[in-house]
């Protein structure tokens, strides 16, 4: 059984309805931005391809033969469909201009989402990024956000959601402070200095969790902003904790007390449902997703 015969290259099938609408080899040559002798190449190549030949010559240019006129129809649909291929894409190119609101933590948003926000901006300025830097829950149902990185899972069915990478934890202490108040250990640790919450109780649920029966007074600094919070650490006001990704940012700090467990935070990547399929959602949730994967 003979094998199948390659389709041939579109750039010739184009030559060939150039000429067969023009009916002249220079008249085509010009219409496609080419030369003529280019042109005769082309014509000469499909016709070795297909084993016929497409057009004989005439006093006034030439004309299709009855070879060229079967195939003529076949060809044109073909452009009709590659013409409708570019619009298509020249759409879906179209439709990612425009503005996509992501809500995530403040450390998150300060410290891990701008260097790759800036890859994906590089590489599609026609997506602009509105963050939302807060540690409640936007609500995206009303469309409050369009993308959420969220540490809990959305219980709602219109959302879908995408566990990612889990963000160990670690507790830090700056170098000064290390030198000035030696290395804390599990028996000395409620007499360091310590950097903490005001109203949440989040840390001291993690103490008491922990086995360690901690209470408001440790945190000779507390503060709800977890930006601020982080900056005291690094001013070497306590030992604080973060993620080990933002901590690996700043040589400064040191990691203390690695024996102390503290369970990693979840990351859950959330749209609703229905935007997913909107271009530039659709690549911006896709691209947060293979970054923090």
């Amino acid at each position: 059984m003979a094998a199948p015969r390659a389709e041939p290259d579109w750039a010739l099938l184009r030559a060939f309805l150039e000429v067969a609408h023009c009916g002249s080899l220079s008249r085509a040559a010009i219409a496609l931005g080419s030369s003529q002798p280019t042109l005769s190449r082309q014509i000469a190549q499909l016709e070795a391809h297909l084993g016929s030949a497409l057009f004989e010559r005439t006093t006034r240019g030439v004309r299709l033969t009855e070879a060229g006129a079967a195939l003529r129809v076949p060809a044109e649909r073909m452009r009709e469909q590659a013409q409708q291929f570019a619009l298509v894409a020249a759409g879906r190119e179209q439709a990612l201009a425009g503005t996509v609101r992501i809500t995530a933590s403040e450390v998150m948003s300060a410290y891990v989402l701008p260097p790759l926000l800036r890859t994906l901006r590089t590489a599609h300025p026609e997506i602009q990024i509105e963050l939302v830097a807060s540690n409640t829950v936007e609500n995206l149902l009303e469309r409050e956000a369009d993308i959420a990185l969220r540490m809990v899972r959305p219980s709602q069915s219109a959302l879908v959601a995408r566990r990612l990478a889990d963000q160990p934890l670690g507790l830090y202490m700056h170098r000064d402070l290390l030198l000035s108040h030696g290395k804390p250990s599990v028996a000395n640790m409620l007499q360091m200095p310590w950097v903490g919450y005001d109203r949440s109780d989040q840390l001291l649920r993690g103490f008491r969790d922990a086995g360690f029966p901690a209470r408001k007074d440790l945190f000779g600094f507390r503060c709800d902003n977890h930006l601020v919070a982080w900056q005291a650490v690094l001013a070497g006001l306590g030992i604080g904790v973060v993620t080990q990704r933002v901590a690996a940012l700043f040589p400064q700090v040191l990691r203390v007390l690695p024996k102390v467990a503290i369970a990693p935070l979840p990351l859950w990547l959330t749209a609703h449902r229905e935007l997913r399929g909107t271009p530039r959602l659709k690549l911006v949730f896709d691209a947060l997703a293979q970054a923090l994967a």
